[in-house]
């Protein structure tokens, strides 16, 4: 069972030590410049010297790699400028050919509307090159526990609508009116799920995602999954045991 869980870099007071697999984790770097990846690659077997690190040096590198790949990574680990893809059109690719396995953007570049963007594309995280090693490896963990990282800028930015209410746990979704299902909707929707694949993973139309995906936005008074995403990372709502706890190792595409 999976819990799902959205923290900023205030909140980030805990170690979340990444699980690992009987044959250790598996994770795909992207970047194009070999001295950053051999940093990343050296950070993360520093932490883990059983993880598997993969490698690629440009976006369509990458997605062959995932392609041609007999099993997803446990994570992929992507920045945002490289020579054939530049900037989110790297992330819609990526998150196309791997749809079920979370991305974490480490990038240098790290505005506002950025970051805003890279969640709205489905993005788990978001983590500023500037972040220490120790923190980009416990964020590491938080995604691969299903969790959601956001950088405390973003939810500190009074730009962002203020949430109606200040609850926390699944208590506070229920608060608003929501039902189990339309609190699996959302549960699912921040793990970065198409609808299509929700849909599959609850056993109901694409129809009737959508519809629950309307009423959970406008019950939180939020209009995407980044204001949802932020909502949540405010409220300290944490998805655990709700309904059918389906994570993305789960997830349905066919």
């Amino acid at each position: 069972m999976m819990s799902c869980f959205i923290i900023h870099a205030l909140q980030f007071k805990g170690y979340y030590e990444p699980q690992r697999g009987p044959y250790g984790l598996e994770i795909l770097v992207i970047d194009d410049h070999p001295l950053i990846r051999s940093g990343i690659s050296a950070m993360l077997l520093c932490h883990d010297a059983q993880c598997v690190i993969r490698e690629a040096s440009d976006c369509g590198t990458a997605i062959r790699w995932l392609i041609d790949a007999t099993n997803s990574p446990d994570l992929i680990l992507l920045d945002l400028n490289l020579s054939d893809c530049s900037g989110l059109a790297a992330l819609a690719a990526i998150r196309e050919a791997a749809p079920c396995t979370p991305v974490v953007v480490l990038s240098a570049k790290d505005d506002r509307k950025t970051i805003l963007d890279a969640f709205d594309l489905g993005a788990m995280g978001f983590i500023p090159k500037t972040m220490s090693p120790d923190l980009i490896w416990s964020a590491l963990g938080l995604v691969l526990a299903g969790g959601v990282f956001v950088p405390h800028t973003i939810v500190s930015d009074a730009a962002e609508p203020e949430p109606p209410v200040t609850l926390s746990g699944t208590s506070a979704l229920q608060s608003l009116g929501l039902t189990v299902r339309q609190i699996d909707t959302l549960r699912m929707l921040v793990q970065g799920l198409p609808n299509k694949s929700i849909a599959r993973n609850l056993g109901i139309a694409e129809a009737t995602v959508k519809a629950y995906i309307s009423a959970v936005l406008r019950a939180m008074n939020v209009t995407s999954r980044t204001q949802a995403v932020i909502w949540l990372s405010r409220n300290g709502v944490r998805f655990d045991g709700v309904g059918a706890n389906l994570g993305t190792s789960q997830c349905d595409l066919n």
